[in-house]
């Protein structure tokens, strides 16, 4: 698991970053690992384009950028078509992380607006858009270096269906890049 890297006042501790789902606070007041079936970032990064996918979000992906970035490991993309379905899929998102994988959100953004709801949960970032933010950020292009983390066929059937059909439309075949 990569950590956020961050800087430290002089004599104190260094900085380990907000806990994640993979720890608590012990006693102490120190961390330690959770036992049990914690889930790795990948999996986090699965459950939350499932989680987007069941709210019906359109093309959804999932990028393996923690060789690119050093804040996080991987970044899921999402669509919804309206104001109303981008917080639906935001906190649908982060009630089945926080449910199935323990997993809590240090910080939201956007949520007011919603054309642009950015929840970080550390190991993974999830950006759900509105159409037309998603087509003027082109995260997709920005980050076409990371590889896309292979997501379960419910998923990619249930994001695929608008993008496949605009594909045979315009005589392609709506299939995704390799990765």
């Amino acid at each position: 698991m990569r950590r956020r890297r961050t800087g430290r006042a002089a004599g104190s501790e260094p900085y380990a970053g907000p806990p994640s789902g993979r720890e608590r606070r012990g006693s102490d007041g120190g961390r330690e690992e959770k036992e049990g079936d914690e889930l790795e970032p990948r999996e986090v990064a699965r459950l939350a384009a499932e989680a987007a996918a069941d709210k019906k979000a359109r093309d959804v992906v999932a990028l393996d950028v923690g060789d690119l970035l050093v804040v996080t490991d991987y970044f899921v993309l999402a669509t919804g078509a309206t104001d109303r379905q981008v917080r639906t899929i935001a906190e649908e998102v982060e009630k089945r992380l926080k449910e199935r994988a323990g997993v809590r959100a240090i910080g939201r953004e956007g949520e007011r607006e919603a054309r642009w709801v950015l929840l970080d949960f550390v190991d993974v970032v999830v950006h759900v858009f509105q159409p037309g933010e998603r087509d003027f950020y082109r995260l997709d292009r920005l980050w076409s270096d990371a590889p896309r983390l292979e997501l379960p066929a419910e998923v990619t059937n249930a994001s695929g269906e608008g993008a496949a059909a605009e594909g045979a439309a315009e005589g392609g075949a709506g299939e995704q890049p390799p990765s």
